[in-house]
């Protein structure tokens, strides 16, 4: 792995670009990804510390608002799948020993990790890899449905009862709209039914063993309807948290002219929204990070790499408007 270009700042945020397959012998030339990793001011490293790492090449998904998808090459493997969170542990500690009280992994970056078992097997190599008692880690999917997909949920329950118990493990499901024709033009892929993501939650959440609740993010598009009704039917409060965050200012979001509903500059958007779910008995979580990370890249989708793909070098400051929806994100 050999790292290209890194941007951002360490008390808040960073990305870094890596050529993971610089002397490929197929011929196919470079196999570009990206990482982050992210305080959460005014914590410092010490007490909260997130990387968010790739499991693919590119996405076959191709999720409407996210510039991963396109130009898919392939799944990663395990070792290279670590090998971006040792990079980031390595430069900061060298001998591995990682102080951090929450020391959380995602695997949320490029690529869906449903669909790729090595995944788990980096799962699973990973308390071994680290002094790293504060370790935590969440997988995000769209809940694909195809065999692959649900093999690997399969076999998750296990990994997690064996190497990530008492809540040390978040499940989240993107879900983003309740409308069934809808959710299919945003995540165009064969999906799990919410039927059939309610029943594998209750067979995946123990209680016993300290587990957390299942995620439902939504990202609220205008156009693309949630309705309260339609979650409590089939997902159970006790069971599932929802997770709200602002439709994330990428370029492929701007080209398909889709428009968040939450305004990460103002309270009063996500408000009737918060509400109608806490009404209804939901844990809530409205999740707006630093609105200097959409400047950095960490919540911008992954318009570096798109930058990259496109020959044109990061610079020391990008010009957001050129990327994002947002066109006052970067002033």
């Amino acid at each position: 792995m050999k790292v290209i270009a890194e941007y951002g700042r360490d008390d808040l945020a960073k990305v870094y670009v890596a050529d993971m397959r610089e002397h490929d012998s197929d011929g196919n030339g470079r196999h570009l990804i990206e990482f982050v990793e992210s305080l959460q001011p005014p914590n410092p490293r010490e007490k909260k510390w997130v990387m968010i790492v790739s499991s693919m090449y590119g996405c076959p998904v191709k999720c409407r608002m996210c510039d991963a998808g396109g130009n898919y090459s392939g799944r990663m493997t395990a070792d290279e799948i670590l090998q971006q969170i040792d990079y980031m542990v390595r430069r900061r500690y060298p001998d591995g020993v990682v102080p951090s009280s929450k020391f959380k992994i995602q695997f949320a970056r490029m690529g869906e990790p449903a669909l790729n078992p090595a995944v788990l097997d980096a799962m699973e190599r990973l308390p071994g890899a680290f002094d790293a008692p504060g370790l935590y880690v969440s997988i995000s999917t769209v809940g694909p449905g195809n065999t692959v997909a649900r093999g690997f949920l399969d076999r998750l329950v296990d990994v997690k009862n064996t190497h990530y118990p008492n809540g040390r493990f978040q499940l989240q499901f993107s879900i983003h709209t309740t409308d069934e024709e809808k959710r299919d033009e945003l995540i165009p892929t064969k999906k799990l039914s919410f039927e059939e993501i309610a029943a594998f939650s209750e067979r995946f959440v123990d209680t016993s063993n300290g587990d957390k609740k299942v995620t439902l993010n939504f990202a609220p598009t205008v156009g693309y309807p949630i309705d309260v009704g339609v979650v409590k039917k089939h997902f159970d409060p006790s069971m599932f948290l929802i997770k709200l965050t602002p439709l994330n200012p990428t370029v492929r979001s701007n080209e398909e002219s889709l428009q968040s509903v939450i305004d990460p500059y103002t309270d009063h958007t996500s408000k009737t929204i918060v509400d109608m779910f806490r009404d209804s008995g939901y844990e809530v979580i409205l999740s707006i990070g630093e609105l200097e990370e959409n400047k950095i890249g960490s919540n911008c989708g992954q318009f570096i790499q798109r930058a990259l793909d496109a020959e044109e070098k990061p610079r020391e400051s990008y010009e957001l408007d050129r990327y994002c929806a947002n066109g006052d994100a970067a002033k």
